[in-house]
C-alpha cells in the first residue's frame, strides 16, 4: 500500500467528484425508504436461494440464519459493544484510535484512512481511504451497531466505479473499483472533492483486482448485519455488481476457471511473483461470486448472471480443491509425477517437473494438515503459504470442511513458523538471495522476512479468528489474540513486523495503522460474540463438492 510522493494530486480531473457534481450522483437520496422489518434479515438469503432454484443446499440458509449477528443497528446503541468485552485497556484505546481515522465528506463519515502516523516523514497515500483496508473497519462498525458509515462508503465507491479510468492513455474496464480515494477539503470555497486512484498513481501502476470483490463481500456483510436489503436491491447496486461480474466472468482464451491476474493486484501490491492465478484473488473471487449470488435480482439480466455464476462456481471449486490443494499425500504424489504426459488421461495435467519442488516444503508439510498453495499454472506450482487466501478459503467454504480442518491443523503444527511472536505471517517462507533478486526485482522494501516477503501483519488477526471460529477452534484465536495484546498497543499499532518470528517492528511500518487497530477489534468482537461470523462467512454448498481421486502418474 504505497504511492507516489505527491499522492493523488496528479490524478486527472475525470477521476474526481466535486461537491456540486456529487449532488447529481447522491445515491443516498434514492434510498430514503422506510427501513425494512428485521424479519428480512432472516429471509434475505432464503428468498433469493429458493426463488432462483439453483440447487444450493438448505445448509447455507440454516447456517446464515443461525449465525446472523446478535447486535444490529436496530437494537444496539452505538459503542455499547465495547462494554461487553472483558476489561482490557486496549479495546477502548483501539476504538478511540479507529474513530480518529474517520474521513468525512460533506459532514458524513465515508471511510477510514490507512494510517494516522503523524511522526512519519512521508505521507505517501496512507492518508487515503483504501477499499481493502476499510473492510475490517467496516466490520468493526457493523458489529458495534454503527452501519451508516459502511453504507456511505459503499455508495461513494459505487459512484467512483462509474467514472472513466485511464492509465497512461489506456482505458480500464468500466467495472473497476478504485484502490483508494482521498477527500480534499477546500476551506476557502467550503467544498469537498473526492479524488480516486485506480492504479494510475500507485507504485507499479497496477489496478486492484480485489477491490471489486471486497466491495461485493462488504455489501453482503452490511445486508446481513442490518437486515436491510433495500441497499443491495437498488438498481445502482445491482448494476455495480453486474459490472464487476462482467469483468471477471468474461470468456476468452483461458482454459482454467481461475482468474488471470498481474503481480501486485491485491494486498500484496508489489512484485512478489504472484502473477497468474494467486490464491488470494481466487478465494476472494469465489467468495464474491457466492455473495453476489444471493443479492442479485433474478430478472432477465440478473438471471443470466446467476446462471453464469453457478456454472463458474462449480468449475472453480473443483479446480481449486483439486489442483491447488496440498497435503502430505498429495505432495508425495507430485514428488513421483511423470512428465510430458499427453491427452485427457494425463495425471500431471500442468506438466510440473518434480525437481522444481523446493526443499523447504518437505520439512514444512506435517503428516496431518494441508493448505491451498499460492499459485498453479503450466509447469509452475508456487508452494508458498499465503495467509489471506487460506483464511478466505475457509470463510467462503471454498475449502471443504475436511480441508478447512486440515488448514487449522497445519497452523497448529507450524505455529512457530506462521505465528511465532506475533500473528500472522502474510506469506511463508521468505524469498532470499538470488531468488529474491529475480522475483521481486531487488525490491528494497520486500527484503527477506519483511513487508510482503514473509512479514507479519496484525490485520490478519481478524481473518484468523473468523476462520478459527468457523472451524470450531476458538482456542487458537485466543492464543493469537493474547500474543497481539502483549505488544500491539505498546508498539503503537504498527502496520507490520519484521523477522522470522515477527519480533521487530517493520523497518518502514507506519504507526497507528488503521487496519491493525480494526483487525484487533473485529477479532475481539468475534470471539466475544461468534454470531457476528454470519456476516462474513458462508456455509458449504455440498452441490459443489468434487470427488477428488488422487493417483500418481507412475501407476498409469
Amino acid at each position: 500500500m504505497e504511492g507516489t510522493g505527491t499522492g493523488l494530486r496528479n490524478v486527472s480531473s475525470h477521476c474526481s467528484i466535486s461537491e456540486t457534481e456529487m449532488d447529481d450522483f447522491d445515491l443516498s437520496k434514492l434510498l430514503d425508504k422506510p427501513r425494512l422489518n428485521i424479519e428480512r434479515q432472516r429471509s434475505f438469503d432464503e428468498r433469493s436461494l429458493s426463488e432462483l432454484s439453483i440447487g444450493l443446499t438448505r445448509g447455507l440458509d440454516n447456517y446464515e440464519s443461525s449465525y446472523s449477528p446478535g447486535r444490529s443497528a436496530l437494537d444496539t446503541p452505538a459503542s455499547s459493544a465495547r462494554n461487553s468485552f472483558e476489561p482490557h485497556p486496549m479495546v477502548a484505546e483501539a476504538w478511540d484510535a479507529l474513530r480518529r481515522s474517520l474521513v468525512h465528506f460533506r459532514g458524513q463519515p465515508v471511510g477510514t484512512i490507512a494510517a494516522v502516523d503523524h511522526a512519519s516523514e512521508e505521507v505517501l497515500n496512507y492518508d487515503q481511504v483504501f477499499v481493502r483496508d476499510f473492510v475490517p473497519s467496516a466490520l468493526a462498525f457493523l458489529m458495534n451497531g454503527e452501519p451508516d458509515i459502511v453504507k456511505n462508503f459503499l455508495l461513494k465507491t459505487l459512484q467512483l466505479q462509474g467514472w472513466e479510468k485511464r492509465v497512461d492513455r489506456f482505458k480500464l474496464g468500466e467495472g473497476v473499483m478504485p484502490a483508494s480515494f482521498k477527500v480534499l477539503h477546500d476551506p476557502v470555497r467550503n467544498t469537498d472533492t473526492i479524488m480516486a486512484d485506480f492504479g494510475e498513481s500507485a507504485i507499479g501502476r497496477v489496478a486492484p483486482v480485489d477491490s471489486g470483490f471486497w466491495w461485493i463481500i462488504l455489501l453482503r456483510a452490511y445486508t446481513k448485519s442490518t437486515g436491510d436489503v433495500s441497499l443491495a436491491e437498488t438498481p445502482e447496486c445491482q448494476r455495480g455488481m453486474k459490472l464487476i461480474l462482467s469483468l471477471c466472468l468474461s470468456e476468452g482464451f483461458d482454459t482454467f476457471p481461475t482468474l488471470l491476474c498481474a503481480d501486485g493486484c491485491s494486498m500484496i501490491d508489489r512484485r512478489m511473483g504472484i502473477y497468474g492465478y494467486p490464491i488470494e484473488i481466487q478465494a476472494l473471487f469465489f467468495m464474491a461470486l457466492r455473495s453476489a449470488l444471493v443479492m442479485l435480482k433474478p430478472d432477465n439480466e440478473g438471471g443470466e448472471f446467476i446462471e453464469r455464476i453457478v456454472k463458474r462456481l462449480h468449475a472453480l471449486s473443483y479446480h481449486m480443491r483439486s489442483y491447488f490443494w496440498l497435503d502430505f499425500q498429495q505432495l508425495n504424489d507430485i514428488y513421483r509425477y511423470k512428465t510430458e504426459e499427453y491427452s485427457h488421461t494425463a495425471v500431471n495435467k500442468f506438466n510440473v517437473i518434480p525437481d522444481s519442488i523446493p526443499d523447504w516444503v518437505f520439512e514444512f508439510m506435517p503428516t496431518r494438515g494441508g493448505y491451498f498453495i499460492g499459485n498453479v499454472s503450466p509447469a509452475r506450482m508456487d508452494f508458498r503459504w499465503f495467509a489471506l487466501g487460506n483464511c478466505i478459503a475457509i470463510l467462503s467454504s471454498l475449502a471443504t470442511p475436511e480441508q478447512a480442518s486440515a488448514i487449522m491443523d497445519l497452523i497448529e503444527a507450524r505455529w512457530d513458523e506462521l505465528v511465532a511472536e506475533m500473528p500472522l505471517k502474510i506469506s511463508y517462507p521468505a524469498l532470499e538471495n538470488h531468488e529474491w533478486r529475480l522475483i521481486t526485482g531487488c525490491d528494497p522494501k520486500n527484503t527477506r522476512w519483511s513487508y510482503h516477503n514473509g512479514g507479519t501483519w496484525p490485520v490478519l488477526l481478524w481473518l484468523l479468528t473468523a476462520a478459527c471460529i468457523k472451524t470450531g477452534r476458538p482456542q487458537i484465536a485466543r492464543r493469537a489474540i493474547d500474543l497481539a495484546e502483549s505488544r500491539l498497543s505498546k508498539d503503537v499499532w504498527p502496520e507490520y513486523y519484521d523477522g522470522k518470528v515477527g519480533r521487530y517492528i517493520g523497518k518502514q511500518a507506519r504507526k497507528y495503522q488503521t487496519w491493525s487497530i480494526a483487525g484487533y477489534l473485529v477479532a475481539k468482537m468475534l470471539l466475544e460474540d461468534p454470531s457476528h461470523l454470519g456476516m462474513i462467512a458462508l456455509e458449504e454448498d455440498k452441490q459443489m463438492k468434487p470427488v477428488i481421486k488422487r493417483s500418481a502418474s507412475w501407476t498409469c
